[in-house]
């Protein structure tokens, strides 16, 4: 809901709060974590303010999150090059049950630990005491110079927690591998600012489902040029421009 209406809310005419209710850390949204880590500052370099509190959390599929956001808007957005991340300053890992055991959490940093190794001062166990329902979620933040990129595993009935902390594991060692910027999940975030800005370029990993299909919904709504392009093995090259809004230099 954040994403259908924040789009309107950066280019509106005057400031706004949203407060929003509901699954905060769910499978089938971006959680909130990503939103506030990976997304909105690369949004907020664009030009709007946008600030995201997560009063707190909400799992599927109890709900009962609430997030407050406040969006100060820009009358146009700068476009944004994303081409290089620089190095990595930091990594992170921060395991979070809700109504459920601690050891699940526990299990999930001891896979993070082996598998990546990384520091023992970056890795966190949480118990998020304020929850309406169970739930389970591992973020994994990697921090460079120019983006931060997140990367979530959840926890599923069925499911063990090796499993659920493999998976986000491996995408973050796919990520970190290829030295590209942008991971899958933020690259089809990215596509309908930049267009509504205009232009802008970034590279990623192999295009998804989801970001050819943002793609084409762009090409038919908005006058825009898309290319994408693969640069490598690993790295994609995407980028947006537009006749009439041409790309004026970059948001760094």
């Amino acid at each position: 809901m954040l994403q259908t209406v924040l789009p309107a809310l950066i280019l509106a005419g005057g400031p706004s709060e949203v407060l929003l209710e509901g699954g905060t850390h769910n499978p089938a949204a971006p959680p909130f974590d990503f939103l506030a880590d990976a997304f909105l500052p690369l949004l907020n370099r664009m030009g709007p303010h946008v600030s995201a509190v997560l009063e707190r959390p909400g799992f599927y599929p109890a709900g009962g999150g609430r997030i407050r956001v406040r969006v100060t808007p820009k009358e146009r957005l700068a476009p944004l090059r994303l081409l290089e991340r620089g190095a990595v300053v930091s990594r992170r890992a921060r395991a979070t049950v809700a109504r459920l055991p601690l050891s699940i959490a526990e299990r999930e940093i001891a896979v993070v630990r082996e598998k990546l190794a990384w520091a023992e001062g970056s890795l966190e166990v949480r118990e998020a005491a304020d929850s309406s329902g169970p739930g389970n979620v591992l973020v994994l933040t990697v921090e460079s110079e120019q983006i931060a990129e997140v990367f979530t595993g959840f926890g599923e009935r069925g499911v063990s927690a090796e499993t659920v902390a493999g998976r986000a594991v491996k995408e973050a060692r796919e990520y970190l591998a290829s030295e590209v910027p942008v991971g899958r999940h933020l690259a089809d975030q990215l596509l309908l600012p930049l267009a509504l800005a205009g232009g802008g370029a970034f590279r990623t990993l192999s295009p998804t489902l989801h970001t050819t299909t943002n793609l084409e919904v762009l090409r038919l709504f908005l006058d825009v040029a898309v290319k994408v392009e693969r640069q490598d093995t690993q790295g994609w090259l995407i980028s947006i421009n537009s006749e009439d809004s041409p790309l004026r230099g970059s948001a760094r």
